[in-house]
């Protein structure tokens, strides 16, 4: 394949992708700001957009423009800073709305691959950008209440992204929304909230009762390898490093250490920080967890009770 065959190859990729999506994606205002919002669900007479927690801030309701032209009042029904997921309903009789995008998995996704970013960048809606996953796995600091924490797993990629950016969909090949565009962290470089397993589960609690509740279990850590014994044994290469154990906290009072290895949590292998946060929802807040953990080369059980986690 030539060069210009090669790049009329890839126009058509990108152009293909910012026709399939750009409809489902809306300017949104909301006060004195405002961002972008991708339309996920469109049942009974209803339009439910995803967008950023942090482009709705205090607000409650707004207005919607899509690239037709058709605008729309929403109110906002949840929001979840922690990862910085917000979702907004527009009311029946506002004319025809678009149907619901397509949702991909971001769990799919590979470094390299061709991503399409559609939003309404510095207020210009239906804008497109094309670049590539530049990594995956990054973690994004947030602040809910008075702490710092960090949204897990985000992408990064480095298709062009623009204050407006922030709720706008990043598109894979297919058409298929696989995140949320959340930041820009520099030049060159923008991140999104991936959409897969774990944030649908909280896209559906937002959507029922309007914010995610979570379980605490204070213990931070890195991924690490298991010893060469260990993972033939388990057939686990990795685990979670205990770098910090927050004094008081259910994990200091079940009596997890630093330096342990974590195996297994609610008897679910762990090989990340992300491992256990897909386990830490409102259900398991006052139930015992086994944890499993390797101390000094010998493995240990203990029970830890998550409390709920402050806003």
């Amino acid at each position: 394949m030539s060069d210009a065959e090669a790049l009329d190859a890839y126009s058509r990729v990108v152009s293909t992708v910012a026709a399939t999506v750009s409809p489902h994606v809306a300017s949104v205002s909301l006060g004195r700001g405002g961002g972008s919002a991708v339309v996920f669900d469109s049942e009974h007479h209803k339009v439910h957009l995803l967008t950023n927690a942090h482009v709705v801030g205090e607000q409650r309701a707004g207005r919607a423009t899509f690239t037709d032209g058709t605008e729309a009042g929403f109110r906002v029904v949840g929001t979840d800073p922690l990862s910085d997921l917000a979702v907004l309903a527009v009311e029946g009789g506002h004319g025809e709305l678009p149907p619901s995008a397509t949702l991909g998995n971001a769990d799919e996704l590979i470094v390299g691959q061709l991503v399409v970013a559609i939003g309404s960048p510095l207020g210009f809606s239906g804008s497109v950008t094309a670049g590539v996953v530049s990594a995956l796995g990054r973690a994004l600091p947030v602040t809910q209440g008075r702490a710092a924490r960090v949204i897990e797993d985000v992408i990064q990629t480095d298709a062009a992204l623009n204050p407006g950016n922030s709720g706008g969909a990043l598109a894979d090949s297919a058409g298929r929304v696989v995140g949320i565009n959340t930041a820009v962290a520099g030049f060159g470089l923008g991140l999104a909230v991936p959409v897969n397993p774990t944030t649908r589960r909280i896209i559906d609690t937002l959507l029922v009762e309007g914010r995610v509740r979570r379980a605490y279990l204070g213990v931070v850590g890195v991924p690490g390898p298991l010893p060469d014994d260990v993972a033939e044994r388990t057939g686990q290469p990795a685990g979670l490093r205990v770098v910090e154990v927050v004094s008081g906290g259910p994990a200091a009072r079940a009596g997890l250490r630093r330096g342990d290895l974590v195996l297994t949590v609610g008897r679910k292998r762990v090989a990340d920080a992300q491992g256990i946060q897909r386990q830490l929802f409102a259900e398991v807040i006052g139930t015992p967890l086994a944890v499993t953990v390797l101390r000094n080369g010998a493995m240990v059980d203990v029970f830890a009770t998550p409390t709920e986690l402050a806003g």
